[in-house]
C-alpha cells in the first residue's frame, strides 16, 4: 500500500484533553473502505481515548464512543472532520 501523509496534528483543548488527527492518502483503498483515505481521529481525556473515528483494514469506516463501536458513513474528509468535531463538542457538554 502506498501512503502519503496529508494531516497530522495534536490539538490541546485543556490541561487534560487533546484531539489527535492523522489522515493519509492511500492507494489502493484500505480493505473495507471504498475511498482512498486512511484516518484516525481521537479525543483523549485524562490519557484515555473516549472518542475515535478510524478505518482499520477489514472493519471499514467506523467510530468508537465510550467503548461502543458503530458504523460511520464516510462521505468526504471535510464531513469526517465536521462530524468528529460535532461529537467532540457533544462529549464536552
Amino acid at each position: 500500500m502506498n501512503a502519503e501523509l496529508m494531516l497530522k496534528e495534536r490539538i490541546i483543548l485543556s490541561e487534560n484533553i487533546f484531539a489527535e488527527i492523522v489522515i493519509w492518502f492511500v492507494s489502493p483503498p484500505v480493505h473495507g473502505s471504498s475511498h482512498g483515505f486512511k484516518y484516525r481521529l481521537a479525543l483523549v481525556v485524562n490519557n484515555e481515548c473516549v472518542l475515535r473515528y478510524d478505518n482499520e483494514a477489514d472493519k471499514g469506516d467506523h467510530k468508537h464512543i465510550e467503548g461502543n463501536e458503530q458504523p460511520y458513513a464516510f462521505k468526504s474528509i471535510e464531513d469526517l472532520l465536521k462530524d468528529f468535531w460535532v461529537d467532540v463538542d457533544n462529549r464536552r457538554v
